[in-house]
């Protein structure tokens, strides 16, 4: 079971009661830490971190914290499976929480368009999985890792964090492996993506309401843990 790190010393911004100025705001927040108190408190209260860059003779990178309004979530039994994806699935094995660490590195490979994960982000999520937080989906062909996601889940929340691709499909599949872990029980889950982007609404995500989201959070922290996030990891196909 996940171990409970010491409370943060921060007081977060309460996206139920934000000032006028920041309601129609993404950005909610500046500072803090990391700590795994901090960014546990901060995804049980609906916010999650991504650094902001200040530009000017000396650019400066500060924690900045987010509550994207409207909220991106993807139900979970509205996931969209093509058929070619379905096909992908029968090709690829996934596993859970056998390579986190590969996974974080795939996500934030250089090469990317729009990369953000740093090394204080890869730290920061590292200590998050050895307390038994933070979790990862791999895709695998054959031995070589094509694929994963990873994210931070809390009871019944998984607030998923980035995804990676090496091969057509591999990041799909690794969210297909997702959802039948999330959703193998009946339990109602709550898979928080952030924001919409085209990719993400293909495959059946929608935007909600700050409000809703924050609704919708409150029931899932209730619900139990995923029992593949209980246990150690194991290597089989999503069913479909």
């Amino acid at each position: 079971m996940p171990i409970e790190p010491p409370a943060s010393q921060w007081r977060l911004p309460a996206i139920d009661a934000l000032p006028p100025e920041l309601e129609a705001e993404d950005l909610v927040g500046l500072g803090g830490d990391l700590e795994p108190g901090t960014l546990l408190s901060a995804y049980r209260s609906g916010l999650f971190p991504m650094h902001v860059t200040f530009d000017g003779d000396d650019p400066e990178e500060v924690i900045g914290w987010w509550s994207p309004d409207p909220r991106g979530v993807l139900p979970l039994r509205g996931l969209k499976v093509s058929r070619s994806l379905r096909q992908s699935c029968r090709k690829l094995d996934t596993t859970v929480d056998q390579a986190f660490l590969d996974v974080v590195d795939g996500c934030a490979d250089r090469g990317r368009s729009g990369r953000w994960i740093n090394a204080d982000i890869r730290a920061a999520y590292e200590r998050l999985h050895e307390l038994g937080w933070a979790h990862s989906v791999e895709t695998w062909q054959g031995d070589r890792l094509v694929g994963g996601l990873y994210g931070v889940c809390i009871g019944g929340l998984f607030a998923g964090e980035s995804m990676f691709h090496r091969v057509p499909d591999a990041s799909k599949v690794a969210l297909v492996r997702l959802v039948d872990v999330l959703a193998a029980d009946g339990r109602p889950r709550l898979l928080d993506v952030q924001w919409v982007t085209d990719h993400l609404a293909s495959l059946g995500a929608q935007a909600v309401p700050r409000a809703t989201y924050l609704q919708l959070l409150a029931a899932a922290l209730t619900e139990p843990t995923p029992k593949p996030f209980r246990h150690d990891g194991d290597q089989v196909r999503p069913r479909l």
